[in-house]
């Protein structure tokens, strides 16, 4: 079927949104221009403080926060009201050091340069959980993962500018591991890895954290050793026979690579999982990917119990799709569970994705979150041969803002050095990465549907209310929703999150034209007030 062409959008359908037009096609090499689609405007150039407003750590932990902030350079930061343990770096906005008295501790944050400054409040919560909002970072290159491609794209999420609208994780895929070594007989990195914890140091130092990936099985997907092994000194058997590329990758005999995949993928006798945490923990790493299929709750609280012997919070992440069945269980024993298999940069697969997260609302909440996996916005792909996504532009606005209004982590699956404008746009939105972060953590819901056209909802900390009018059929038509519907009372200011301007204010309903597979993506505000709610 072929996509039709857009004959309308009103002006009150905010016209320019894509208008329906595919992304063009490109090589690994190059992205096409898809300047004219960008939607979000320019930062301005006195400070905005952006980010999560609030920010969980364990008594005891090495604590890691850089205040995100744009604005020209050079600026200073304060924090006043900060946790006895803490400090903060006038100069690069970084708090370091550990807090061990429990509790809830409001800081004020202020950041100055020439032009101006920003003030905001944070929340910092010294309790059980941490990931209180929904991780932000990046995960790319899969198997053929490096270390000067790691250190690379930290350095491209800081010059970018992607640091300063709150993403922080850069974390590395499967594809880093060697054999067992060291004092605790743990997974060594191989070659692309010459030094791993001069690695970690260098991007803690920009200011970002790290993550890391492993599995219960004896294999990894891209088979590298796992967590465990099927001999008791942790070496399996096509490590002994030298079966294996020079990164210690298994290969069958005669030089091709493995096909007999259950060879690799199975669960061994010998768990290594004490030594490997005790690995990570020296390096410095704050993320782990543990990736297998189908979860277990043996291996899945094994973990858990032991990255919780370590002085640093490491965000631990469930790969992948997680049986629903067991979801009390994911979202106790971990912080973030995939709820599928891998995403591809097709509209079919995001998609049939993103629309249906529903069942997993009652378990997504702070320190605890459904993953739908990455965004495959940008230069993307599995290897070296990257290429740009095949989603158009309008599929791209839903991709982001569905996975905003779903509190999902946001991995950025995209090489990030060769990052186009408006990728760039996509991925710095303050606005709408302020509904993802939101501190409340609720899910979106469904409030209205109807064939392909569906309205979601999100209650905000502040009141208001994010609403997104989706548009999954290959035509435009026009969508409405009214405040009664979302049971709003009084009038209503609508804002357009993705331009970053307020529309209209409304007293009974809402009417838009929406694209062919795309949204319009609003906040209503004020929402009900409290004086509304108590009547007075």
């Amino acid at each position: 079927m072929k996509k039709p062409i857009l004959l309308y959008l009103t002006t009150l359908a905010l016209a320019a949104l894509c208008g329906g037009a595919a992304a063009g096609q490109a090589t690994a090499q190059s992205a096409p221009d898809m300047s004219k689609y960008i939607l979000t405007p320019k930062p301005a150039d006195t400070p905005r403080i952006n980010g999560a407003r609030v920010f969980g750590v364990r008594p005891g932990s090495e604590f890691l926060y850089t205040i995100a902030a744009t604005g020209i350079r050079p600026m200073t930061f304060s924090a006043e009201g900060l946790p006895k343990g803490l400090k903060l770096d006038p100069k690069t906005g970084r708090i370091t050091g550990r807090v061990t008295a429990p509790g809830e501790y409001t800081v004020h944050l202020k950041a100055t340069n020439a032009l101006g400054s920003s003030e905001r409040s944070l929340k910092i919560v010294v309790g059980s959980e941490i990931a209180l909002t929904p991780p932000m970072g990046w995960n790319c290159w899969a198997r053929d993962v490096t270390q000067e491609q790691v250190l690379s794209s930290a350095r491209a999420m800081v010059e970018s500018g992607l640091a300063d609208h709150g993403w922080s994780y850069i974390n590395i895929d499967d594809g880093w591991q060697g054999k067992r070594g060291g004092k605790d007989n743990a997974i060594q990195p191989n070659a692309k890895f010459p030094d791993m914890k001069g690695l970690t140091r260098a991007i803690h130092d920009m200011g970002l954290r790290v993550g890391i990936y492993s599995t219960p099985w004896i294999g990894t997907y891209a088979a590298h050793i796992g967590s465990y092994s099927d001999n008791p000194d942790g070496v399996n058997e096509w490590i002994k026979k030298g079966r294996h590329n020079e990164h210690y990758r298994y290969q069958k005999e005669g030089g091709n690579y493995w096909k007999d995949r259950t060879e690799v993928w199975h669960l061994g006798p010998y768990s290594f999982v004490e030594a490997d945490v005790k690995q990570w923990g020296e390096w410095g790493i704050d993320y782990l990917k543990y990736d297998w299929n189908p979860l277990d709750y043996y291996h899945v609280k094994e973990m858990h119990d032991a990255l919780r012997t370590l002085d640093r919070d490491v965000v631990y992440s469930l790969s992948n799709s997680a049986p629903y069945g067991d979801a009390p269980q994911w979202m106790q024993y971990s912080d973030c569970w995939r709820t599928t298999g891998d995403i591809r940069d097709t509209w079919e697969s995001i998609s049939s994705i993103g629309f249906s997260q529903d069942r997993w609302l009652p378990f997504n909440r702070p320190g605890h979150w459904a993953d739908p996996d990455m965004l495959v916005v940008g230069m993307v792909g599995w290897g070296p041969k990257l290429h740009y996504t095949q989603l158009t532009a309008d599929e791209q606005y839903t991709h982001i803002s569905l996975w905003s209004l779903l509190a999902a982590p946001l991995l950025i699956g995209c090489d990030m050095a060769q990052m186009d404008d408006f990728t760039r746009s996509l991925l710095t939105n303050d606005e709408v990465i302020d509904v993802n972060q939101d501190p409340l953590g609720l899910q979106a819901v469904p409030v209205w549907q109807q064939g392909d056209q569906v309205i979601y909802a999100k209650h905000l900390e502040d009141g208001s209310m994010a609403v997104g009018l989706f548009n999954r059929g290959w035509q435009a038509v026009k969508m409405n929703f009214t405040l009664r519907m979302l049971g709003l009372r009084g009038k209503q200011t609508v804002r357009d999150l993705w331009r970053q301007k307020d529309l209209t204010e409304c007293t009974d309903k809402f009417e838009t034209a929406v694209a062919p597979h795309g949204v319009v993506l609003v906040k209503v505000c004020p929402g009900n007030s409290r004086e509304q709610a108590t009547g007075k």
